[in-house]
């Protein structure tokens, strides 16, 4: 145990990305809200795209107006955040830029591996604990094994494995490939980098509460060169208070992640706001089940003797608890698929 200690603490040391490529300035997000009017890979489209450029160039002022109009929004007012750095939602853009709100005046660092996007951000004396089960995984020690062995463990329960759920979400993902894909409670990042390896999407960003969680997601990016240069960004946000304007964003994956959340409804709310009309949500939960509980007090015994007590009150749903609050926020024409405990459900913002 003591070794596994050494190996956490290890584990959340941050380093600095390197410099690398920016996403191109069309990835960021602006305008009114509406869903994106066009296929990805369609031969016509990008045909059209080459024109228009070829008869109107991109004048210096269009350049600036671009480059500081940016996907992630303020999480207190949700005005877009004004960047002063390279633009491009990848890692190394991120930590060389600077961000701030034009309307309340907040700015908001990324001198880390991740852009910390909270409320709380740059807060010197104000200290927040969320419930247990949030604090549990800004542990270095729970973040350090996230991937080895504590989400295996979830098998038991029904859960299909790691492949094969993404390969569900995929399919439900189809009709907003091109996008940019939100993986919200995105842990160590396990699903975030088979997102972006998969070239489906024009940005992914993973997001989650936990800073070590985040460090984490990142000591297994800067493994591979190809995540290191692709359109992936770490951004480290509330869940209830997402920090992207409405109508922003394509696709929204939360793996394992609901039945952890302070308010369910609250983040559910959320998601619906920041999605792109046609834009899809797909989440992955424990059924409420006398066979869901992969975090029973015997799964926790060694966590217990390091962290302390440790609190497994969860949310979980029936099958008609997760539609009702789909259809409650907004969201339509709500599916799921069930394996034992498991189940993969979805829902779409409407035109």
């Amino acid at each position: 145990m003591e070794l596994l200690v050494r190996a956490a603490a290890a584990a959340a040391a941050s380093s600095s990305p390197h410099p690398s490529r920016q996403l191109p300035r069309g990835a960021c997000v602006s305008g009114p809200c509406r869903p994106r009017p066009r296929r990805p890979g369609s031969p016509s489209l990008r045909a059209a795209a080459a024109a228009a450029t070829a008869v109107e160039p991109e004048t210096k002022e269009q350049q600036n107006d671009t480059s500081e109009t940016e996907v992630f929004a303020c999480p207190v007012c949700y005005e877009p955040l004004i960047r002063k750095g390279p633009p491009g939602i990848n890692l190394p853009a991120i930590y060389r830029s600077g961000f701030k709100c034009s309307k309340c005046n907040k700015s908001f660092t990324s001198k880390d591996i991740f852009l910390d996007l909270t409320v709380t951000s740059g807060t010197k004396e104000y200290t927040e604990q969320k419930p247990a089960r949030t604090e549990l995984f800004r542990s270095p020690l729970v973040s350090f094994l996230y991937e080895r062995g504590w989400r295996q463990n979830f098998n038991r329960s029904g859960f299909p494995g790691l492949d094969e759920e993404f390969h569900m979400a995929q399919d439900y993902f189809q009709p907003v490939a091109g996008g940019i894909l939100l993986d919200v409670s995105c842990g160590s990042g396990l699903f975030t980098r088979k997102f972006a390896k998969s070239g489906t999407y024009t940005a992914v960003i993973a997001l989650d509460f936990s800073e070590n969680m985040l460090r984490q997601c990142y000591e297994f990016i800067k493994q591979e060169d190809t995540l290191l240069n692709a359109n992936l960004a770490l951004v480290r946000a509330d869940i209830s208070r997402l920090p992207f304007a409405s109508c922003s964003v394509d696709a929204i994956h939360a793996g394992a992640a609901i039945h952890c959340w302070p308010s369910p409804s609250n983040a559910v709310a959320e998601i619906s706001r920041v999605l792109r009309p046609g834009g899809v949500f797909v989440g992955t939960t424990f059924l409420s089940s006398p066979r869901n509980n992969p975090f029973s007090v015997e799964a926790l015994r060694p966590l217990r003797m390091i962290v302390g007590p440790v609190n497994t009150s969860y949310n979980y749903f029936t099958e008609g608890e997760l539609e009702d609050l789909c259809k409650s926020c907004g969201l339509v024409n709500y599916t799921s698929k069930v394996q034992r405990s498991f189940i993969m459900f979805s829902g779409q913002k409407p035109y």
